[in-house]
């Protein structure tokens, strides 16, 4: 989805994790909130949208992973080729197929970017992922993903100023991938901490490679975030929807204006 014209870009990306779809409706409800707003000439969280439409394009991938997303809310029929596939695969077991994680192939596609990609699979390989699965397993090779291969192709076609990722769970936001802290990316961290009372961290070594907020800070040297959003087990349930949109819509604007006024 693109909205706005404006010559700087920003993108938002969800659900990389097939079990972490509810980041796709937060995307989807703030599609509909921003285009009203547009629509009627009001404000987003204290944003003009039609002057913050004029500043910035905004370009959201609103589900990385359909086929995963199919698999884990019933989509894909019980008996199904794929579905007893997907079944095959699942080891390390997780309750399945509502622990599901991966592609409908068995790769987590939130570590098959080349971003200290070989770090990530001597850490995965050494907890047991070695094989397609329902989480964890890294590929054959970065970029070995359709879906992966997509994303890369589409931001390197574009100058994004920033991005963002959406996951589950853990209300923080990730900022920073190795020694790499681009311009801004701290301070704009931090006001979105404080509008979400989501905690600012660094991501922890054992999951801290080759996702796309680590690529994208390597590659484009730009600020780039992972929100974990929400709080429990993944999936986590359509009741806590409307807590996690009003603590994340802050932060979606916020992406957008800030970028525009720092980037």
């Amino acid at each position: 989805v693109k909205i706005g014209s404006g010559a700087k870009k920003v993108f938002y990306n969800a659900s990389h994790h097939a079990n972490e779809w509810i980041t796709s409706v937060v995307l989807m409800k703030f599609i509909e909130d921003y285009a009203s707003a547009l629509s009627q000439n009001t404000a987003i969280f204290g944003e003009n949208a039609r002057q913050l439409a004029q500043r910035i394009t905004l370009y959201l991938a609103v589900m990385v992973n359909p086929d995963g997303v199919d698999l884990v809310t019933g989509e894909i029929p019980r008996g199904s080729a794929p579905y007893n596939a997907a079944r095959r695969m699942n080891n390390p077991p997780v309750p399945f197929p509502s622990g599901w994680k991966a592609n409908i192939s068995g790769v987590d596609l939130n570590v098959n970017y080349p971003a200290r990609w070989e770090e990530a699979r001597r850490i995965k390989f050494a907890m047991g992922y070695t094989a397609p699965g329902p989480r964890d397993y890294v590929g054959p090779y970065p970029l070995s993903e359709p879906e992966t291969q997509a994303m890369a192709s589409f931001t390197r076609e574009n100058e994004f100023l920033l991005t963002l990722s959406y996951h589950t769970q853990g209300a923080v936001i990730y900022w920073k991938f190795a020694d790499y802290e681009p311009e801004h990316s701290f301070q704009i961290g931090q006001r979105m901490s404080q509008v979400s009372g989501y905690d600012l961290e660094i991501t922890p070594s054992a999951s801290g490679n080759a996702g796309y907020k680590d690529w994208f800070i390597q590659d484009f040297n730009k600020p780039g975030y992972t929100i974990e959003a929400g709080r429990g087990t993944s999936p986590l349930p359509l009741e806590q929807f409307p807590e996690i949109y009003e603590d994340n819509l802050g932060i979606l604007v916020l992406g957008m204006s800030l970028a525009a006024e720092l980037l």
